[in-house]
């Protein structure tokens, strides 16, 4: 817990308290857009790796469904052709997982640092020699928001629809390459009803959360969700045209 508190929460606390200090009047929400804004771009290379192979992989299903059907008896045989088409293709099918995991621990400090911070409160053992105590610290964002508060419905609504959207092109890269009804298997049908599921429940569920827990964290999640839309975008359209992203 001390190495966590050492390497992340400690400075991503001092980051939030460093631009409350320099933002004008103090204001806890745009310092928390900023600081999320920040983190998400230092993140971004492991984010945009873990998508293109994402991409890649989708790009291949066709290939891989025909190896199943080819090798639906021996595992062994499937395994290895499996891992030729990766090769081939210069996949690793286990970077993505592995990128997102590297991220959760930062993921997880800069929720704390957002819902522990206690606001307006300054937990000055917490801070650098450097980084000063706001002169002013303003919890209203936007001028009637106060963020510090639970149960503010407009911020988990808002919360809730940048999880929805986040969510479909979520699933829009990774919807399966339509079976003939022959062809498709139970597990075709699960997933399918899983991803139509996953696309409205997830949204629910950030509202719900959002609205339960102070007005911060649904700031923290929307700002997180608008960020990984444009990612996605970025990306995706930087793999489509290389030769457009590099001019």
């Amino acid at each position: 817990m001390n190495l966590f508190n050492t390497i992340l929460y400690q400075p991503l606390y001092n980051g939030l308290i460093g631009l409350i200090d320099i933002i004008p009047g103090g204001n806890i929400g745009f310092a928390v857009i900023i600081l999320t804004i920040i983190v998400k771009i230092v993140l971004f290379p492991l984010s945009a790796k873990a998508i293109r192979t994402q991409i890649k992989i989708k790009d291949i299903e066709g290939d891989l469904n025909d190896l199943k059907k080819e090798h639906k008896d021996d595992r062994e045989a499937l395994g290895k052709a499996m891992l030729d088409l990766y090769r081939e293709n210069k996949i690793n099918p286990f970077a993505g997982v592995l990128l997102v995991l590297i991220q959760i621990p930062v993921i997880i400090a800069l929720y704390f640092v957002f819902s522990k911070a206690g606001f307006p409160e300054i937990n000055t053992e917490l801070l650098y020699s450097f980084i000063p105590v706001p002169e002013y610290v303003t919890t209203l964002f936007l001028g009637f928001i106060d963020l510090t508060l639970a149960k503010n419905a407009l911020i988990a609504l808002i919360a809730g629809v940048s999880q929805y959207y986040q969510m479909k092109f979520v699933m829009q890269k990774n919807k399966p390459v339509e079976k003939p009804e022959k062809e498709r298997t139970p597990m075709d049908d699960i997933m399918k009803n899983m991803q139509f599921q996953m696309r409205y429940v997830m949204p629910v569920i950030t509202f719900f959360i959002s609205y339960s827990l102070i007005a911060v964290i649904g700031l923290y999640w929307t700002v997180a969700n608008i960020f990984a839309i444009v990612q996605e975008i970025y990306v995706q359209k930087k793999i489509k045209n290389p030769q457009e992203s590099q001019s």
